[in-house]
């Protein structure tokens, strides 16, 4: 197949193709005729280089990775730069037309800047709200950060020659916050590849020896609310005694450590495993097995307006969910999740034993969730909005 155009796609908060969402869109641009070229940080123990899936992967060593505010002023500039010299490597050896980033940060607009000057069109493909993500990490404080925050997000819609939205939330702050023309914006929701992302035969040994197993798939920021879980485990185990009961929480995140300190705290190690980061067949594996999954990010400005990856990976293994009443994952799941009262703990746990206690209503909540996901949210409806944003800026 003869290639369509070359684009250049960059990332920085994850490696590829760690980030599902970043590796979907490689692929699906690589198999509808693009040259695919991804820039990412070396996070895991793979090549500096590789091909895969017909996609180039350069991974940039990454030393330190920000745990604290001030770590950003130390992880953002050594990235960027990392990024512009391998963007230049990439330009000279294989081009590129279009500059594909997915923030955070939104800082990219610097990295596409100069090459905006040859002619290549900048596609900002927004996955946080970073305002919004400061004030979740730092409880709703706002000050010079926040505002050099905004300032940066300005910068990048006004450089972005196209927007790609993860939900009609984000949309309507590109818009309305960004200045963007709404034909200039399309909404391109993350989704599991239901060609890949399927269901195994449980295995019965990951309940360690109990009846019911509660799973957590993603990442573990300040802002994922997996604090709020432990101590909704804690009511669960100690308060209800149900010691029927094992949660296996899988992902990494910057937050890993404090929360294993925060489980042992809470006398929860027999209940409560933290796998790391996992193969996507251990996360099949471990999804199919579980009776319940839980979504447990609370209310804030942030997560109301976020779609969380994890509700449609649940989704797409037919579990019913518990979650807050957050507006987009509210719109995702609809009648796949039964919702607690605003980041409300004891609530939380009620609503979970209340599942786990009705088989009937699980195995009700996973098909709808499972039928609403295949009909109307699979990753086929987001490919048509991804490609015609291609093609508009093929056009431009």
């Amino acid at each position: 197949m003869a290639s369509v155009g070359k684009v250049l796609i960059l990332v920085e908060n994850l490696s590829v193709p760690f980030d599902r969402r970043v590796w979907q869109e490689a692929t699906t641009l690589a198999a509808n005729g693009w040259q695919v070229s991804v820039i990412c940080p070396r996070m895991v123990d793979r090549r500096s280089f590789e091909m895969l899936e017909g996609v180039a992967v350069y991974r940039y060593p990454m030393p330190y990775t920000a745990r604290r505010a001030l770590g950003y002023f130390v992880e953002y500039p050594w990235a960027m730069i990392l990024t512009f010299l391998y963007a230049l490597y990439v330009f000279c050896r294989r081009g590129f037309h279009i500059i594909h980033a997915c923030n955070p940060p939104d800082l990219f607009f610097a990295v596409a800047l100069p090459f905006k000057l040859f002619g290549v069109k900048f596609l900002f493909d927004q996955h946080d709200l970073c305002p919004e993500t400061l004030e979740s990490k730092f409880d709703g404080k706002k000050g010079f950060l926040h505002r050099a925050l905004l300032f940066l997000e300005k910068c990048t819609y006004r450089t972005a020659n196209a927007v790609i939205s993860t939900n009609e939330s984000y949309k309507k702050v590109a818009i309305e916050r960004g200045g963007k023309r709404a034909e200039c914006v399309w909404v391109v929701r993350s989704a599991p590849d239901l060609k890949k992302f399927v269901p195994t035969p449980p295995v019965p040994a990951l309940k360690n020896g109990k009846r019911f197993l509660v799973a957590y798939l993603g990442t573990m920021g300040q802002q994922d609310g997996l604090d709020y879980l432990l101590r909704s485990i804690r009511i669960i185990h100690k308060d209800r005694v149900r010691n029927d009961i094992q949660f296996t929480l899988m992902g990494g995140g910057e937050n890993l450590a404090a929360l294993k300190q925060i489980a042992q705290e809470l006398d929860l190690d027999s209940v409560v495993e933290f796998t790391g980061r996992v193969s996507n067949e251990i996360v099949c594996q471990t999804l199919s097995t579980a009776d319940v999954c839980v979504a447990p990010d609370p209310i804030s400005p942030l997560n109301d307006r976020s779609t969380m990856n994890k509700i449609l990976e649940f989704m797409a293994m037919s579990k019913p969910i518990v979650s807050y009443h957050l507006t987009e994952s509210a719109f995702s799941a609809g009648i796949a999740a039964v919702y607690a009262k605003d980041n409300d703990e004891e609530d939380f746990a009620h609503k979970l034993i209340e599942l786990l206690d009705d088989q009937e209503r699980r195995q009700r909540m996973g098909a709808a969730g499972y039928s609403r996901l295949k009909n109307e949210l699979s990753w086929d409806h987001s490919t048509k909005q991804l490609l015609a944003a291609y093609n508009f800026l093929r056009r431009k």
